[in-house]
């Protein structure tokens, strides 16, 4: 998984799933899209796992997930085509 910065990837999720998104090179898409779902993903274990109410970043990281794997999928179809 990529790190940017000297926050944990976990944190940095949204930094992830902006450079996942808005990658414009084909050769990196996939790396950029499997580091922000796994840190998506990381993310939403720590926030199962607190005590805190965080249901806003719960839903940005559901919506977020969502989209990712849309994303994946169209590509997927574009490339096999």
């Amino acid at each position: 998984m990529t790190t940017l910065g000297f926050q944990s990837p976990v944190h940095n999720w949204r930094v992830l799933y902006r450079a996942a998104v808005f990658e414009r090179d084909r050769t990196v898409l996939r790396e950029r899209l499997s580091d922000a779902e796994e840190a998506i993903i990381a993310r939403a274990r720590e926030l199962f796992h607190s005590t805190g109410d965080n249901i806003e970043e719960r839903e940005a990281l559901e919506d977020a997930l969502y989209t990712l794997r849309a994303y994946r999928n169209a590509w997927q179809q574009n490339n096999a085509a």
